[in-house]
């Protein structure tokens, strides 16, 4: 069947995988918390014939396709469920219905194209081999890709190669975008809590060891660390997100503890050493300079993510197939993170890029956003590509 006809099938069940994509976005829940979305994926699953295993690392599902012709090749398609602590600010009526969360990032879309290419595969089984459909929990917090290899995602059901995909607003509708090697950068926490007397920040300044000085230097010094130790053409990023210390209602009260948290994006794991040691020597020799103490944590959280060059002209090609190479491009690296890459780190695969489109004057509401949503228009064309990528993987034969 041609890759035409795939995507004009798949149209004509469009309104369902829209009522399961605004369902999710309804219900969204977080990290490992993914309960009620484990179990409509596993019911619609099983209800199209797939062999289903649930609680693949806590609240992650598998479903297993076996192809009708001869073949010993598998691949896995993996899509996230998880959603994001985020107020929406929506006001459609598929807007969440929980407090302080929402679909953020399009992962209610992702696991709707998913099950979308599941529900034709178990229609269409003319491929040899077979196909694992990998629902992954907590991508947001980076513990689900490692959780479900952890519980034997590869050796359970293992895989010659990997694909992942991702929603990319501002791209149009009807284009995709990949590239070969890293694509998105490595990403850390870290955090440094300075720790002094206290005092009176009125009476009796002089008696205090003032934390808020240390901290003022370090919030400056971090964003030397870049320009002044990696190269000038190397993408990194250091980022400050979060500061804390002192009483509101007490502002004559010095502090006697700061706390500074934030963020680190590299791409080469000598890049992310000399970010973790310089945040570190920095917090000690300026809290050394005032008087205080500095106590510095580094919390790596997930790799690059980084595509193997041979995989992604047979990802091109399966996108190029739906709607024309011109259609298909290359995507700079972007310094956002993915804990897909902990799967690309085990099996071969690419991570794509899916136009989720914007408005006739170029904006758009971007991911981790209160006014984002998924766009409805780009989940039949999602589910598409996953059917194209298993023909070029698998062999199935255009008829």
């Amino acid at each position: 069947m041609s890759r035409q006809a795939v995507l004009d099938e798949i149209q004509t069940y469009a309104p369902e995988l829209i009522a399961i994509r605004r369902d999710i976005h309804m219900h969204p829940e977080t990290r490992l918390e993914e309960v009620r979305t484990a179990a409509l994926v596993a019911e619609k699953l099983r209800d199209w014939g797939l062999e289903v295993t649930e609680k693949v690392g806590v609240t992650g599902v598998v479903g297993t396709l076996q192809g009708n012709r001869p073949g010993q090749r598998a691949i896995g398609l993996r899509a996230d469920m998880d959603a994001l602590f985020i107020e929406e600010q929506n006001t459609f009526a598929h807007r969440s219905t929980v407090p302080g969360k929402m679909h953020a990032c399009g992962h209610d879309g992702h696991t709707a194209m998913l099950l979308g290419a599941a529900k034709y595969l178990s229609q269409h089984r003319d491929f040899g081999g077979t196909v694992q459909f990998i629902f992954q929990p907590a991508e947001e917090a980076a513990t689900g890709a490692p959780a479900m290899i952890k519980d034997g995602l590869f050796t359970r059901f293992p895989v010659d190669a990997v694909y992942g995909m991702h929603n990319s607003p501002g791209l149009p509708v009807g284009q995709f975008a990949t590239r070969p090697g890293p694509i998105l950068a490595g990403a850390d926490f870290w955090g440094v809590t300075f720790r002094g007397t206290g005092g009176h920040g009125g009476a009796a300044p002089h008696l205090a060891t003032d934390v808020t000085v240390a901290l003022g230097h370090f919030l400056l010094a971090v964003h030397s660390i870049l320009p002044r130790n990696l190269k000038p053409t190397e993408s990194a990023a250091v980022s400050v997100g979060h500061v804390s210390g002192g009483a509101f209602k007490s502002p004559n009260v010095m502090p006697a503890e700061v706390v500074v948290r934030g963020t680190a994006r590299y791409f080469r794991p000598e890049a992310q050493e000399i970010i973790r040691r310089r945040l570190a020597e920095l917090a000690e020799s300026l809290a050394t300079a005032h008087g205080c103490t500095a106590e510095s944590v580094y919390e790596p959280l997930c790799p690059p993510t980084v595509n193997s060059p041979e995989k992604v002209p047979v990802a091109s090609a399966a996108a190029a197939a739906l709607v024309g190479e011109a259609n298909v491009g290359e995507i700079p690296m972007s310094t956002g993170g993915e804990d897909f890459a902990f799967m690309l780190q085990e099996k071969p695969g690419v991570f794509m890029r899916i136009g989720n489109g914007a408005n006739a004057d170029g904006s758009f509401h971007n991911v981790h956003t209160p006014l984002y949503d998924f766009n409805d228009d780009a989940l039949a064309l999602g589910s598409a590509y996953w059917v194209s990528l298993v023909q070029q993987e698998l062999g199935l034969e255009d008829r």
